[in-house]
């Protein structure tokens, strides 16, 4: 088994290639196999060229993809990643999607926890809901949606003015407000029209309106009753 820390877990005054030397031989690796897994752990995190760098010269997303590469030095059956992408920008956030993705598609079993929807939706098979330390929903993507919507849409509408107007006037009509935006969940597409009657005759000003589907985030929200980040 192998273990990604949230927090940075590495020695800031030695290199990149003496860090993975040093978590190789904690587990029981020397010579010319450390030596090999050491050369395949930097070239999977893209950092050859930094092998002789001082961690503590590495930007955040360099540190990152050391991080995890030390908790692969032995190649585990089994990974725990804890939230690694926080802190980096969406460049090397989608570098490290794509490091997981080989790993998954190496045969790799990886146990992946985040607060970003988009991540799970991306890169896991099947997804568990926590909430308070409890497992409330889990399945695929797409069984969770279904459980929780069926095949029910949502409506996306922006209107201008008080918020707290607007606000008000959501959520008599079942909706959720937020920032402006106003959602509704509807049973078929055809029930926007009522909606944007009603809105008129309330006297919001319609900016834009969209459908889609739910997605994770839709799924979280509407078991929890809570922001992602509460």
């Amino acid at each position: 088994m192998g273990w990604v820390p949230q927090e940075l877990a590495l020695y800031p005054r030695l290199t990149c290639r003496e860090n993975l030397e040093a978590f190789g031989r904690y587990h029981g690796l020397d010579g010319a196999p450390l030596a090999q897994a050491v050369g395949r752990c930097l070239g999977w995190a893209t950092l050859s060229d930094r092998s002789g760098e001082l961690v503590k010269n590495l930007s955040g997303g360099m540190k990152r993809r050391l991080n995890m590469a030390a908790g692969l030095i032995h190649q585990p059956k089994l990974m725990l990643m804890d939230e690694p992408t926080v802190g980096v920008d969406p460049q090397s956030r989608n570098h490290i999607f794509e490091m997981i993705e080989k790993l998954h598609e190496e045969g790799m079993s990886i146990i992946y926890t985040t607060h970003y929807m988009e991540e799970a939706e991306r890169l896991c098979d099947r997804i568990a809901i926590v909430d308070y330390g409890k497992i409330i929903a889990q399945g695929t993507h797409a069984e969770l949606v279904q459980s929780a919507f069926g095949a029910r849409s949502q409506v996306l509408a922006r209107f201008s003015g008080s918020e707290e107007r607007t606000a008000n006037w959501v959520a008599a009509h079942g909706g959720q407000a937020k920032d402006g935006l106003a959602v509704f969940t509807v049973d078929h597409p055809t029930e926007i029209a009522a909606l944007l009657d009603g809105s008129a005759k309330a006297g919001l000003e319609l900016i834009d309106v969209s459908l889609r589907r739910p997605n994770l985030e839709s799924v979280f929200l509407h078991l929890t009753g809570r922001e992602l980040r509460d």
